[in-house]
């Protein structure tokens, strides 16, 4: 007999699959951000209230629910073409370069030594046509025609590291001709479901039924925006810096592999290496932090070594240019370090950001906890983020996959806040001011849920 608490999992699920359908099926990012943004809101909101009820389903429903929601929530993202980004065009792009003989790092998609390779779809033509939204202005071949690109920045080369490349080479030799942004979703889907399946088998490992935190990864609202809708290469990185972790206690080198792995697919995963090595300054646990580290730099240079040997120009592309763009090193160009922006000047803020990345980190790496390294790693991933306070949503898929394998469901607030920067930034007249309040909270959230874990008697005198 089905309880009470199933019921009304599976009818918020249900709710949540129809709140994220209609939303990626619109186009409200271009015409009414406002709205979408509202959508999104009820998105999160369904996904909180189906989290909370899943603690009192019986323990023999929660992996089938949770893998029916987690593939529910994928089949959202491939009902329309991506919604609120063109990142997976240029991944499309590099892997038919490198299908054609030619390195990703070699030529910008501009390059006319390259129009051989252009097609309608990522190179549409016409006045009409290249006014459309997320159209981007390239060189025309004959004078006095229109020519664009769906592709972001056509200017530079890419800047995806190596294991990323040959997932969209693979992609592109597995496509049919003609399928478009299909396959690269598929993908998407592929690696949204295939991690919440690991989920589940690591925590099941673990017990005392803590398979039910999986859910915060497979229905999460950002997984089949980002990783399926989106497309992003984040979700490989996060598949495989979930199964590092997973293994890293017992296996360091195939852990470090694994996240090695990681690093080369998106970089951003560096982030946890000091999680990833928890507790190896004290000692006895050196070996284990030499032999991580190790297994990690070689994956990372075995993996960039064949770009290297066939590339003429540098394999870290428009790497430098990328994080000049975003701000990271001029706090007022794109409300980076928003959060201590609020106490301290601008020209303060990045030292003082590196100052406590470097404090958590070397707290992780003396008194974490080598058998819980992903404690360590969501630590310092969350205070990176909200350090940096970013403003690109699908950045998160790494941290959403870590709180899944930690419990700390206080970390998704971070989550929440890149979303609100970055489609309800377009709504209101000051994006800066959204996005600074949305990290506050989620900053706020965080430290509260420190406060309760950490002290709960003197929590609950307080409130009592």
């Amino acid at each position: 007999m089905i309880n009470r608490a199933s019921l009304v999992t599976v009818s918020l699920l249900a709710a949540l699959t129809a709140v994220l359908a209609t939303a990626v099926r619109s186009d409200a990012y271009d015409t009414d951000p406002a709205a979408l943004a509202g959508w999104y809101a009820a998105a999160w909101a369904l996904f909180a209230g189906a989290a909370w009820t899943l603690r009192r389903v019986p323990a023999r429903c929660v992996v089938p629910l949770v893998l029916t929601g987690a593939v529910a929530m994928a089949v959202t993202g491939l009902l329309a073409e991506p919604r609120t980004s063109t990142d997976s065009y240029r991944y499309a792009w590099d892997g038919r370069v490198q299908a054609a003989g030619m390195s990703p790092y070699d030529h910008a998609p501009a390059d006319p030594a390259l129009r051989p390779l252009r097609d309608r779809w990522l190179f549409p033509e016409g006045a009409a046509e290249c006014a459309r939204p997320g159209r981007a202005r390239i060189p025309a071949g004959d004078p006095g025609s229109s020519a664009c690109t769906r592709i972001n920045r056509p200017s530079v080369h890419t800047i995806y590291p190596p294991v990323a490349e040959g997932y969209f080479l693979l992609v592109h030799q597995l496509s049919p001709p003609g399928a478009r942004h299909k396959p690269l979703q598929t993908g998407g889907a592929l690696l949204a479901v295939g991690t919440s399946g690991l989920l589940l088998y690591a925590l099941r490992r673990r017990g005392g039924g803590r398979e039910r935190w999986a859910a915060y990864w497979a229905w999460c609202p950002a997984v089949p925006v980002e990783a399926v809708n989106n497309a992003h290469v984040d979700a490989l990185g996060a598949l495989l810096t979930a199964a590092a972790f997973a293994v890293l206690a017992r296996r360091p080198a195939s852990g470090g592999a694994l996240l090695g792995a990681g690093i080369a697919t998106k970089l951003l995963p560096a982030v946890t290496l000091p999680g990833a090595l928890s507790g190896t300054l004290r000692k006895g646990h050196r070996r284990r932090g030499a032999v991580v580290l190790l297994a990690a730099a070689g994956v990372v240079g075995l993996g960039y070594l064949p770009y290297v040997l066939v590339s003429h120009s540098s394999v870290f592309g428009y790497l430098g240019g990328y994080t000049e763009e975003e701000g990271y090193d001029d706090a007022s160009a794109r409300n980076r370090y928003a959060l201590l922006r609020l106490v301290l000047p601008d020209t303060w803020a990045l030292p003082a950001a590196l100052v406590v990345l470097a404090v958590a980190a070397g707290r992780v790496l003396w008194r974490g906890d080598p058998e819980r390294p992903w404690r360590g790693a969501l630590v310092v991933t969350g205070t990176a983020f909200l350090l940096l306070t970013p403003g690109y949503s699908w950045y998160a898929l790494l941290l959403v996959v870590l709180v899944a394998l930690d419990g700390r469901w206080e970390w998704l607030g971070v989550a929440v806040a890149g979303a609100a920067k970055y489609v309800g930034g377009r709504a209101v007249g000051d994006p800066n001011l959204l996005g600074t309040v949305a990290y506050g909270v989620a900053a706020g959230v965080v430290v509260a849920m420190w406060l309760v874990r950490r002290f709960p008697r003197r929590v609950r005198g307080v409130t009592a």
